[in-house]
């Protein structure tokens, strides 16, 4: 229920909706972004997922932050340094405070990183960030050392994915806790005021924030999955700002006077999961649907099936340009990509020879699998690919789910073939560590292999990679494991990368981000 003193600022907010800006402009006070959905908890460590990270900046911070091109910036610390191979230092900023006034510590921190990978019923847990630390020791009021039980050089990324929590407030609280708002006491530019799953998520800014202020006293977060409704929404006036623009309507609403836009090249991967592990597949079956060995554990029937996707057809036709075709783990330049890394040429004779020369030159059945509401014309992408099948010889068919369902069903491994999208953090070796590497709970790494792909050799190069602190050695590593995973083996199929899109009411701009997040800190009034 909410407090008295939210009603009040709730009713005054209502009341006073309008405030003077200069040059005679009204501000709308309170913010209303439309969203593709909400958080699936408040808990900001329950689930490693982007949409929940958003939504956990707002409120919380973690040690350091990514800007909007996933340059490492300062949040609760102002500097970090390697001091050895197993030991880095954060500087904190003494002007960090908790909502309630009281300053991040060291133990504030240690409770975190401890807490993080061990959320109950996580989906998708934070322990991969966090497995390799050991302790956490105060030098002094404002400066810690973290120690790693093995050479970490990404783990002030990592620790960027990591929300700091107040040990006060978040000893002995469950994860109802924080999704009740008990516990949600941060340090972010924001203070929590309601949220409800399936309803929007209410916060107030916070004006003891030792950082930027935030433009908007008051923001209102609606979920809104359907992307029409979304549109329909920003042009009736009922929210101020949509995320994730169908690509038909980004062009009327980049050349409408009422209405600006924003785009940013993505770093999130859409690629294709494939079964390389069991003798068996779901559904992977001979063409008269009988039982057959699954043919995707040959890497020439993984080859083939790159070969046979047109790439630039996608992009062009399926999502109206909004794409650029890939051939690496990330967008170029990104650290650790390859300049000879090209999108595979869609080659449809010799992606035929190549399925004959495997043994299945009349082809064989198989399901693509995907989501219908989670990416950009995710259910079309997944039709197209099917029809250029059929065009290889397969007799290929389409199945999708609504997002839930899908990210389920795929965490439990009962898809053969599966659309999916991941993004790296901030290196390729982000999804070398998830997708490539064999799935190994112990250590942490092939956490999203939903094909099971498997290589001792590739592994054992993401295993250096990972421990190296030198960038040239790592960068160089990072090449040599996904030339062998992507030219090689086919361990997955890249496909194309994502443009991320934002629209709005004129008279506000929004700094568009690589990592999809949206961010109310990021909108801004404009004359």
């Amino acid at each position: 229920m909410p407090s008295l003193r939210s009603a009040l600022l709730a009713a005054a907010c209502a009341a006073v909706p309008l405030l003077a800006q200069p040059g005679g402009a009204a501000a709308q006070e309170t913010l209303r972004i439309g969203m593709e959905s909400g958080p699936t908890s408040l808990d900001p460590h329950f689930a490693s997922l982007i949409t929940n990270i958003a939504f956990s900046r707002h409120v919380f911070q973690p040690l350091v932050q990514q800007d909007h091109r996933q340059v490492l910036r300062p949040a609760i610390a102002t500097a970090w340094r390697a001091v050895d191979d197993l030991t880095w230092e954060f500087t904190l900023d003494p002007q960090a405070r908790f909502h309630d006034g009281s300053p991040v510590t060291a133990e504030d921190v240690a409770f975190t990183l401890a807490r993080a990978g061990d959320v109950p019923n996580s989906p998708s847990s934070f322990r991969v960030y966090t497995r390799p630390i050991t302790a956490v020791e105060a030098v002094d009021a404002t400066t810690l050392r973290i120690r790693t039980s093995v050479p970490t050089p990404l783990l002030p990324n990592y620790l960027s994915l990591v929300m700091i929590v107040s040990k006060r407030h978040g000893e002995g609280a469950a994860t109802a806790d924080y999704n009740s708002g008990k516990a949600m006491i941060g340090t972010g530019p924001y203070r929590h005021i309601s949220w409800q799953p399936g309803s929007p998520v209410v916060m107030e800014r916070h004006e003891g924030f030792h950082g930027p202020k935030p433009d908007f006293a008051r923001v209102e977060f609606r979920p809104m999955a359907n992307a029409g409704a979304r549109t329909a929404a920003l042009e009736a006036g009922d929210v101020d700002l949509i995320e994730i623009i169908p690509p038909e309507q980004f062009r009327k609403f980049a050349t409408h006077a009422r209405f600006s836009v924003a785009e940013s090249p993505s770093n999130r991967l859409m690629f294709l999961t494939l079964d390389s592990d069991r003798e068996n597949s779901p559904h992977v079956h001979a063409r008269d649907g009988g039982p057959i060995a699954n043919p995707l554990r040959d890497a020439r029937v993984r080859r083939a099936l790159s070969m046979a996707i047109n790439r630039p057809a996608l992009v062009e036709r399926i999502l109206q340009g909004q794409g650029t075709p890939a051939g690496d783990l990330g967008p170029e330049g990104y650290f650790g990509t390859s300049p000879d890394l090209k999108p595979q040429p869609y080659d449809l004779d010799g992606a035929k020879r190549l399925l004959a020369e495997a043994g299945y030159p009349q082809g064989f059945a198989v399901q693509v699998n995907g989501p219908n509401d989670r990416f950009v014309n995710d259910e079309q992408v997944v039709q197209a690919i099917a029809q250029m099948w059929t065009r290889l010889g397969l007799a290929a068919t389409v199945e999708t789910r609504p997002r839930g369902v899908w990210l389920a069903e795929a965490a439990q491994l009962k898809y053969s073939v599966n659309l999916a999208g991941f993004s790296p953090n901030p290196e390729v070796l982000g999804m070398l560590e998830t997708q490539i590497h064999s799935w190994n709970p112990t250590l942490g790494l092939g956490t999203a292999n939903r094909g099971r792909f498997s290589n001792t050799d590739i592994d054992g190069l993401i295993q250096k990679a990972r421990q190296t602190m030198g960038n040239a050695e790592r960068e160089a590593l990072t090449q040599q494991a996904t030339r062998a995973a992507l030219r090689d083996q086919t361990a997955l199929i890249p496909l194309y990368f994502q443009v991320n899109t934002w629209a709005m009411k004129r008279g506000l701009s929004y700094e568009a981000r690589t990592d999809e997040m949206t961010l109310a800190m990021s909108v801004r009034r404009t004359p």
